[in-house]
């Protein structure tokens, strides 16, 4: 039976995939939104292993995640300010408007490889407490 972790996880790496697929032909608004929603997923997972409850909005996410992540030695000091800062990628990509609503290849090209990163920290985490 998929459990809910499972669910997040391969909604995360459904996420990370188009991610390397947008990039591959040039679609950065679309990168950056996948990879944040990959480490926002990834995340979820974490937070439901953690806690046994959904987070339900964005900033939940967030801000639940950074709170169990001081706590947890093998996640980057830096994924949680990750994840808020992607988000503004998100932002970007779905409501903005003009000059300044293209994002940069280079910044989704580091955004894809942060979240892949992000994606592997935890679930390495998630299959280890699993043998536990």
């Amino acid at each position: 039976m998929t459990t809910e972790i499972d669910l997040y996880l391969e909604k995360a790496l459904s996420c990370l995939s188009n991610a390397h697929a947008n990039l591959g032909i040039g679609l950065s608004n679309d990168a950056g939104r996948n990879a944040y929603l990959a480490a926002f997923h990834a995340a979820q997972a974490f937070i439901f292993k953690s806690t046994g409850k959904v987070a339900k909005t964005h900033n939940g996410v967030r801000s639940e995640f950074a709170r169990l992540a001081k706590g947890e030695p093998r996640i980057d000091i830096s994924f949680p300010g990750f994840l808020a800062r992607a988000y503004i990628l998100k932002e970007v990509a779905d409501y903005e408007t003009g000059p300044d609503s293209d994002i940069p290849i280079e910044r989704s090209e580091e955004a894809v490889e942060t979240a892949g990163r992000f994606f592997a920290c935890i679930a390495e985490i998630l299959r280890i407490n699993e043998t536990l």
